[in-house]
């Protein structure tokens, strides 16, 4: 049976673009990252987005965990959305992760958290996973690159070289674009609305989601944050690290991952192949899943909140 998305359930609504205050803390000398803090005092959970995402990509998701008694973190990362550009232009997974554990450790007080990341959140889950012990208690993990657990997969007969999430597929000439000629593609896109089409194809032909996921004002309220040159360049980053772009450090994503985690994937998506399940199962050590959502590709958390939501309550529900 292939699933119709067209039969796809109405989703939560979605609030409006003001409807979550944004706080902003210094993470880093002179830095600060935006975020939206709802819930206070419930058992924090921590939402990551990736690329080309902003904080609003949880729109359809704050509300309702915050309602079942969670503390939700949602950050921008540095250079996304409304925080702050790096004034040295450094942008790397670690320091993303770095900044979040500063936000959320030190500066809201809190110990652990429970962690939910897709594309290059999900990245940045792991690192804090292996980088900070005992803070991330529980992990919901979809659609991104596995970890790279070289000897899990070696043992499973899995070719880490073959993994798709690494791999150029039909639309793929994005990252090399962004990559490795981030000047030619700047040129190319020269202004605000030809920086929005391009992250609107993300969206839309690229085929990254389940169609019919983000209509016309869905897409507008995700590209407007990515507008200016210098964000979009931000934004690219992290393309580039694979091209020679100094890290601060490297990123620890070596290993199997150990934490009680919810595997998930959207079978929809055009970027990270269906062979992510298999990784996944062989890296993840004490795993819930993988579970395969229905009309939903890359960016599950907003095509089908209405499956997310009740999951991470129910998942994370013991650590309240």
């Amino acid at each position: 049976m292939v699933y119709d998305p067209r039969l796809r359930p109405a989703q939560p609504p979605t609030p409006a673009a003001d409807a979550f205050t944004i706080h902003r803390s210094e993470v880093a000398d002179g830095l600060s990252l935006a975020y939206v803090r709802e819930g206070i005092g419930g058992y924090p959970v921590l939402l990551l987005h990736g690329y080309p995402e902003t904080k609003r990509i949880w729109w359809r998701n704050i509300a309702t965990l915050a309602a079942c008694g969670f503390e939700v973190i949602v950050p921008d990362l540095r250079g996304f959305g409304d925080s702050d550009l790096s004034a040295a232009d450094e942008y790397d997974l670690v320091l993303y992760s770095r900044d979040v554990h500063t936000l959320v450790h030190d500066v809201l007080g809190h110990e652990s958290c429970a962690v939910v990341g897709g594309d290059v959140g999900g990245v940045v889950a792991v690192d804090l996973v292996h980088r900070f012990e005992d803070f991330v208690s529980r992990l919901c993990y979809f659609n991104t690159v596995p970890p790279m657990a070289l000897d899990a997969y070696a043992a499973a007969g899995l070719d880490i070289g073959s993994m798709s999430a690494m791999v150029d597929g039909p639309t793929g000439d994005y990252r090399e674009l962004q990559g490795a000629r981030p000047d030619e593609l700047a040129a190319m896109l020269s202004s605000d609305a030809a920086r929005r089409l391009w992250i609107a194809g993300m969206y839309q032909s690229r085929l990254w989601a389940s169609p019919g996921s983000f209509t016309r004002d869905d897409v507008d309220f995700m590209t407007e944050p990515f507008a200016s040159e210098a964000r979009i360049r931000a934004a690219w980053a992290v393309y580039q690290l694979a091209h020679g772009r100094p890290m601060s450090e490297m990123p620890m994503t070596l290993g199997t991952v150990d934490v009680p985690t919810l595997l998930l994937y959207g079978a929809d998506d055009h970027v990270v192949g269906d062979d992510f399940v298999h990784f996944c199962e062989a890296a993840f050590t004490k795993r819930l899943g993988p579970l395969v959502v229905p009309g939903a590709g890359h960016f599950l958390q907003w095509e089908r909140a209405d499956i997310l939501n009740p999951l991470l309550v129910t998942a994370f529900e013991s650590l309240k």
